[in-house]
């Protein structure tokens, strides 16, 4: 893994490089929007909103509240004014507006893998680990329960996303590398699709592509969704902070490709097809424990001041608890986004204190380990 230069110039960030907002937030859990209910930019439309709300016991003016909030503090955030890149320059010195892309939604770039034949990498496919002897009997008997068959179309489909690799010719992935690098860096056009203006947003080297090969467009889709989602901007925006700290810093994009393998093991071997069947869902239940994972990074580094030189051990940490307790990685999200809605809530301190439900530590000794998933 490439380390980032703690002396390098950033530009500051729209996602609040400014020391004085360390504010987290976040919403509601994103398996509540359901295919279908997204209108045609893929936002969760207004009618679904109010009955989401509603089921939770919120009233339609506090929902709208509490997106007025969300708004405010996000526009709060110190910014800089968009600017000309030299190396984002057009031929004739100036960028060419005329050929800007439109931003790209997840439920938009989801709806096209829905819809796509995919029988071209379907054979490349692997869904499922290989195991002999005593350790095929073991899992039989105490192993986690299968994934109900309904489901497997939806299993079968984010590994096929994987091992679709990105395409300069597929329109929806060169909108979502220019959503990507115009949402978190500020800029209001789009970069070229090759060079060093990358490392701004956390790749390695002058082309995203080649950190994507392991786990293909599967790993920008990932990303996509924890930058855009409502709910977990502030939290995203937290992580991208650290990520530019001038010690502490590590390329954001690259650790989050480096989640997402992680996220397909775990699926792979069936660590999460419990919580699947449960939800009766796989895309939402992947989502978090991939946002899940990036939250105790988060934690960890900030907490026990890590540096890039720490990243291999933490990434294995990781990955050992996504395979055998996936259930805290899920829980510690979800108590982490309700403690940062209830310090939004009418009445609550100004000041949120730092949420510290569980760290990676704890979730390593034991705490409520090897639980089937």
């Amino acid at each position: 893994m490439k380390q980032t230069s703690a002396a390098r110039t950033l530009p500051a960030p729209k996602w609040g490089q400014s020391a004085n907002n360390k504010k987290n937030g976040a919403g509601e859990p994103a398996d509540k929007y359901q295919e279908g209910q997204v209108d045609e930019n893929g936002d969760v439309n207004t009618e679904m909103r109010k009955k989401i709300h509603c089921e939770d016991g919120q009233s339609e003016s506090e929902e709208n509240s509490d997106l007025a909030a969300a708004i405010a503090e996000w526009d709060e955030v110190e910014t800089v004014t968009p600017g000309v890149d030299q190396q984002l320059m057009g031929s004739e010195g100036a960028p060419n507006f005329s050929k800007q892309s439109q931003p790209l939604s997840f439920n938009e770039a989801l709806q096209y893998y829905q819809t796509k034949d995919l029988s071209d990498v379907r054979p490349l496919i692997k869904t499922s680990i290989e195991r002999r002897g005593f350790a095929a009997f073991k899992h039989f008997l105490f192993g986690p329960p299968k994934l109900h068959r309904e489901l497997l179309q939806e299993r079968d489909m984010i590994f096929c996303i994987a091992a679709s690799q990105f395409n300069n010719d597929e329109s929806v992935h060169v909108r979502t590398l220019q959503t990507m690098f115009k949402h978190m860096t500020g800029s209001k056009f789009d970069c070229k699709r090759y060079g060093d203006h990358w490392d701004q947003i956390g790749f390695q080297g002058t082309d995203p592509a080649t950190d994507l090969r392991s786990v293909g467009f599967l790993g920008l889709l990932h990303i996509l969704y924890f930058v855009k989602d409502p709910k977990l901007l502030s939290l995203a925006r937290d992580i991208y902070k650290l990520s530019l700290h001038e010690s502490q810093n590590f390329p954001f994009c690259l650790m989050g490709i480096n989640l997402t393998r992680i996220t397909l093991q775990a699926l792979r071997e069936d660590c999460i097809n419990k919580e699947c069947n449960k939800r009766r869902q796989v895309v939402a239940v992947v989502n978090d424990l991939y946002v899940g994972l990036y939250l105790m990074l988060y934690q960890k580094w900030k907490h026990q001041q890590m540096t890039i030189i720490n990243s291999g051990p933490v990434l294995n940490d990781l990955e050992h608890i996504a395979k055998t307790n996936p259930r805290h990685v899920l829980r510690n999200l979800e108590a982490y986004l309700q403690s940062a809605a209830t310090s939004k809530a009418p009445g609550s301190p100004k000041e949120k204190q730092e949420f510290t439900f569980s760290s990676l530590d704890e979730a390593k000794s034991g705490v409520g380990h090897g639980e089937p998933s």
